[in-house]
């Protein structure tokens, strides 16, 4: 047979009859043959292959990553490999095209792009990859002004949820800890969440203190709120490091917890449940995540027009309040 026969056969084309079909898969098996995913790929200027960049807040070492990157990067991979995808990490944000580097370059069909770090020193970027036609998903703040398509879970009813919670337990002098501005989209939702909560019973956040996602920033987050003086009942920490600083702090001060300070978190990741007492913590669906990122992202690559993505999420209550 023809080589264009052989291969329509293997691909599954109608052109070809089942009986041929068949005939070359009996072949193929008796061969040990499969087909070669990158000569394909050329031929259809397809690599099979999705990019993922991961943005990190620096740590001492500049080595650990959220855990809860962690948790959706399992869920990533095997959503891409369900459909057929490689996935390909890197931290390679420095450099100054990501177009260029996976797209032109056919070493990825598309980028997915998560933990991004300060969103206003991001934005720039974003906008070049509009601009330059690339198939891209990032996940974080799905809500209006965010550049690009993206998948993200619903922060603000998740601060909602923590706020209805501590006063459900009658907390009522809640701290924050994290950032609450326009750098850090998520964070800020989740503050807004907070506040509105506690607006609606007639009370406002007594305190919020800057903090990225590591455990060093919310130990001392959590120091600077005690050295402060101002009284509180309740810290909601944006991220689940963050909390975990948090108890430490509060700890290391002869704090009691819940008894003299509830303590909740936001990510419920791997680790939540095994502190001490384990952290109540918001919960984000990081399989249905990973799904959804997937296939909005392969709806790009298909010259699709897909629309942001809000994931609901859940509130995980254990021993610290």
């Amino acid at each position: 047979m023809s080589q264009p026969t052989v291969s329509r056969a293997l691909s599954g084309s109608p052109a070809v009859s089942e009986e041929t079909r068949q005939k070359v898969i009996a072949a193929a098996t008796q061969l040990n043959y499969t087909v070669d995913k990158n000569a394909s790929g050329l031929r259809k200027r397809s690599s099979n292959t999705l990019a993922l960049l991961f943005f990190e807040d620096p740590t001492p070492d500049n080595s650990l990553i959220n855990p809860f990157y962690l948790s959706m990067l399992g869920s990533l991979a095997r959503a891409a490999s369900d459909k057929g995808y490689d996935l390909l990490i890197s931290f390679q944000q420095l450099s100054e095209d990501w177009h260029v580097d996976y797209e032109d370059s056919h070493k990825a069909d598309g980028i997915l792009l998560l933990g991004y770090g300060d969103y206003l020193k991001a934005r720039p970027r974003l906008e070049q990859l509009v601009s330059q036609g690339t198939h891209f998903v990032r996940w974080g703040a799905a809500k209006a002004g965010q550049i690009g398509t993206t998948v993200g879970s619903d922060n603000d009813q998740g601060g909602y949820l923590v706020g209805r919670h501590l006063l459900a337990r009658a907390r009522k002098k809640v701290a924050f800890l994290g950032q609450s501005d326009e750098s850090a989209p998520e964070f800020l939702e989740r503050y807004l969440g907070l506040a509105r909560a506690l607006g609606e019973a007639g009370h406002e956040i007594v305190a919020s203190h800057d903090a990225n996602a590591t455990v060093e920033a919310g130990e001392q987050a959590a120091t600077n709120l005690l050295r402060s003086g101002v009284e509180f009942d309740a810290i909601f920490a944006a991220a689940d490091p963050i909390a975990i600083g948090a108890m430490n702090a509060l700890k290391a001060a002869g704090k009691s917890i819940p008894e003299d300070v509830s303590l909740v978190g936001f990510d419920d990741s791997p680790g939540a449940a095994l502190t001490s007492p384990p952290l109540t913590s918001v919960s984000q669906n990081v399989r249905r995540a990973g799904e959804t990122l997937i296939a909005t992202l392969l709806k790009k690559i298909a010259n699709e027009a897909p629309d942001s993505v809000l994931l609901p999420v859940d509130l995980k209550v254990r021993g610290s309040s």
